[in-house]
């Protein structure tokens, strides 16, 4: 893995998060617009009681989901976060955390450091240079 694959880890698994969280507010509008439908006939035994308790509990494994996710980032971030501060450089430093920490764009960052955008491109291959990935055995197996 080189090291902008590396460093993107994060933006990636926080992408996830929050299409997780999207896909949560879905099933607790389709939750809260649950209606039954009240009818003389007898219900299958097998089959679902209701499609409130249906959308709850895919809301819950989701939350679940939603929440080991967010541990994996946490940890994740932190392993970055240790890899940029061992970059000697400030402004590398600086660049590095601003794209893989904070998810910042090109531009944002352009205009934060006060650079030209070619500069920041510059600069970041250069700070991508003086970083050092762990090497596999060395990362926390339980994110893979």
């Amino acid at each position: 893995m080189n090291t902008k694959t590396y460093l993107s880890q994060a933006r990636y698994l926080d992408m996830r998060i929050k299409s997780k969280l999207q896909q949560v507010d879905s099933l607790n509008d389709l939750a809260t617009t649950c209606t039954s439908v009240m009818t003389g006939m007898p219900r299958n035994p097998s089959g679902s009681t209701s499609r409130m308790a249906d959308a709850i509990c895919k809301i819950v494994d989701l939350q679940n989901d939603i929440n080991h996710d967010i541990d994996m980032l946490v940890d994740l971030k932190k392993e970055i976060m240790s890899v940029i501060k061992a970059v000697v450089n400030p402004e590398h430093q600086t660049l590095l955390e601003k794209r893989y920490l904070c998810f910042l764009s090109w531009e944002k960052i352009a205009v934060d450091m006060g650079y030209d955008l070619r500069y920041i491109h510059k600069l970041h291959t250069r700070a991508l240079d003086d970083c050092r990935i762990p090497a596999p055995n060395e990362v926390d197996t339980k994110r893979h």
